[in-house]
């Protein structure tokens, strides 16, 4: 039996909606593109926090938060804790939402948690070349890879003393994660 061919798709407003879709242009089938979530955590580890050095693309050799992109049948809970462990070897309790980010330049919703570890020790997965407790003064601000990082940082530094509330999102400057990668301390 001979393989079906893969259908070719078009770029077009598909009847009935407001916005260029995929479109198969022989059965009318709608391939929906949607954001991508990313899921992680800004660790405190007694009063520092928990960083990654990437191992990986984008970024390679650059300091992040342990975070990624969400898995199918999972949680934000539970990917950001499948994260963590990937990426630094660290178990983790999630004290709530720190932060939820918009990056429409990428197409992500990113869900920052504020966490500590569950279980002491920490050590680079595969995914790090190295993870390291920062003390705030320092936080390698020119080596961050992402704003979304930095953000993450202010909101932890902002409220990381009093309970969880409202989770922080984009700064004003950048209500829709459309900025170049901010440089220096923001302290």
């Amino acid at each position: 039996m001979a393989a079906s061919p893969t259908p070719k798709f078009i770029r077009r407003v598909p009847e009935g909606d407001d916005r260029e879709r995929l479109l198969c242009p022989d059965c009318g089938h709608v391939a929906y593109e949607n954001p991508k979530i990313v899921v992680g955590s800004v660790v405190d580890l007694d009063g520092g926090v928990l960083l990654c050095r990437r191992a990986i693309e984008p970024r390679r050799g650059f300091w992040t938060l342990p975070a990624g992109y969400m898995e199918m049948h999972e949680t934000v809970e539970e990917g950001a804790r499948r994260e963590a462990w990937e990426e630094a070897r660290a178990r983790l309790t999630l004290d709530g939402i720190l932060a939820v980010y918009s990056i429409a330049r990428l197409g992500q919703v990113q869900v920052m948690f504020r966490a500590r570890l569950a279980e002491p020790g920490f050590e680079p997965g595969p995914e790090s070349l190295e993870v390291r407790r920062f003390e705030w003064e320092d936080v390698p601000w020119d080596d961050l890879a992402f704003p979304s990082v930095h953000w993450a940082l202010r909101a932890w530094r902002a409220g990381r003393d009093s309970p969880l509330g409202t989770p922080a999102t984009n700064p004003a400057s950048d209500h829709r994660g459309t900025a170049p990668l901010p440089v220096g301390n923001p302290a």
